[in-house]
Formats: structure tokens, C-alpha cells, sequence
């Protein structure tokens, strides 16, 4: 079609440059969300179902005023050492009595979130926060979480233990997430009357088998300082649906949920079963 009148020209012109500048703008917003979406603390993280593997923290941040619930419960009795048939009497350790453990964790502000857990274990209770600090994107190569913590037995009156690490994250071929979590425990050797620290580094990972199916396994090598024990480790497979998140555990202690307990390490010839179970809120 031929434009013979200059207005016609003009109101073209004008029409044109609105399309091309709408089609840019739109463009623009189209874009955006996938930048802001690395950064999102609420966005889904498939191959981070919680905010713990089995004992180790993982980098999984929680959007802000967003909280999550955790229940910890280790049984006490030995799966190694005895017969099948004295297994199967104690219903596998479940008769035996358990160590058991509620948390609560909440972010009073952009990646920053607050936690109290209390253990049976001693009546330990632990106070710590963690700082997002980065997660993995197309161009970060990791996720990293700063920790630092207090525990206290007797419902946090004495034996006062401080630490301090980080959680460092890298997730591999859409399927694996794997963990270094370097920490530095004061006071490790609570209740033996001597003042001791350990230096330890957990090494983790989780395998997604579906969707919302893992594998997953820890241990916690102690690098320096006291170290008594074995070092502490588990395994178990884990399920999530919805907001909820259950591990079916098996561990060489049962007392190893908070980062002191974990840097005193695991019983030798010890396994047992335990379970935990988390429900967030946001």
C-alpha cells in the first residue's frame, strides 16, 4: 500500500517506533526474571530438598519471614553386633528408646535466617544463623552459606560450645549435589573438664533418583584439634512432597545433630536407625 499523504507518512512512522519500542520493552521484562531468578531465595531448588542433608547444613536459603520446622529422631539401638532375630525382637532399635531433636529456623531478612534446635541429647540447645552469601548460577560456579552457632546443655547453662564454617555447594549434571561444609568447633570436649577445640570438614552429596526421590551420604572427618571416636557419618534416601521433606537415616551415633556433638564424631561398630522429618513454611 502506497502512503501519498505526508500525515499518513508521519502517523506511521509514529505507529512504528511504538511497536518496535513495545516489542523491546517486552523483551526486557522477558529477560529479567531469569537474572532475578538466580538471586530469588524462594524459587525451587530441585536438587536441595532441605536445609539439612542427613546432619550437615546445605546452601538451600529461605525467602524472607519464611520459616521450616525439624524434627530429628536418632534411635538408640545398635543394628551391628546382634542377630537378625534380636534385631527383629527390638523392632530394629525402635523399642530401645531414641534422641530426639526440634528446630526452628526463620529469615529475618534477605538470606539471612535464625535458628534454635534443642536435643534431648544433654538438653542441648543450639542458637545459630546462616548468611547466604551466593548461590550456584551460570556464572557462579558455587553456592556458599556462612554459619556460626552457640550450644549449651542443661537448656543452654554451661558447657557452652561456639562455632564457626561455612556450607559450600556444587550441583553437577542436573542429578548430583555435592557438599563441603568446613567448620571450627570450640569447646568440642564439653563435660570432660578440659577446654579443647576441633577443626573437622563434612563431605557430602545427594543423588536424585526422581523427581522428588534422593540417595544421599555424609561423613565428618575431624582435620586437627581433639578427636575421640570414629569420624560421624550416615546414609539414608529422602522424599519430598509438597512442603514436606522425610529422611529415612542410618547413622554411628545418635547424638551427633548438633555441630559440637558432630565434632566429637561417631561410636565404633555402631549403626542406627533414625528419621527426619521438615515442613516449610512460605
Amino acid at each position: 500500500m502506497t502512503l501519498r499523504h505526508p500525515g499518513a507518512l508521519i502517523v506511521a512512522f509514529v505507529l512504528t517506533g511504538t511497536f518496535v519500542t513495545t516489542r523491546l520493552a517486552t523483551a526486557q521484562q522477558t529477560q529479567a526474571p531469569s537474572a532475578a531468578t538466580e538471586d530469588d531465595d524462594g524459587v525451587l531448588r530441585p536438587l536441595e530438598p532441605d536445609f539439612t542433608l542427613i546432619n550437615l547444613p546445605t546452601t538451600l536459603p529461605l525467602p524472607v519471614h519464611g520459616g521450616n520446622f525439624r524434627l530429628t529422631h536418632r534411635f538408640n539401638g545398635n543394628l551391628r553386633g546382634r542377630s537378625f532375630a534380636d534385631e527383629a525382637s527390638s523392632l530394629f532399635g525402635i523399642d530401645e528408646g531414641a534422641t530426639i531433636g526440634f528446630e526452628y529456623r526463620y529469615a529475618v531478612v534477605r538470606h539471612v535466617e535464625v535458628a534454635a534446635y534443642r536435643t534431648s541429647f544433654d538438653r542441648t540447645i543450639q542458637l545459630y544463623g546462616k548468611y547466604d552469601a551466593f548461590h550456584q548460577s551460570a556464572s557462579t560456579p558455587l553456592g556458599f552459606s556462612a554459619l556460626v552457632s552457640v550450644e549449651g546443655t542443661n537448656n543452654f547453662q554451661g558447657e557452652y560450645a561456639p562455632a564457626v564454617g561455612a556450607s559450600i555447594s556444587r550441583n553437577v549434571a542436573g542429578a548430583v549435589a555435592l557438599y563441603a561444609v568446613p567448620m571450627w568447633v570450640h569447646n568440642s570436649a564439653a563435660g570432660t573438664g578440659v577446654t579443647r577445640d576441633t577443626g573437622m570438614i563434612g563431605l557430602g552429596g545427594s543423588l536424585r533418583v526422581r523427581p522428588s526421590l534422593f540417595v544421599l551420604g555424609e561423613v565428618t572427618p575431624r582435620i586437627a584439634g581433639y578427636a575421640v571416636g570414629d569420624p560421624g557419618y550416615g546414609f539414608g534416601i529422602s522424599t519430598r512432597v509438597g512442603g514436606h521433606v522425610f529422611d529415612l537415616t542410618f547413622t554411628n551415633t545418635t547424638q551427633g545433630t548438633t555441630f559440637a556433638q558432630m565434632a566429637r564424631g561417631g561410636f565404633p561398630k555402631s549403626l542406627y536407625l533414625g528419621f527426619n522429618l521438615a515442613r516449610k513454611f512460605f
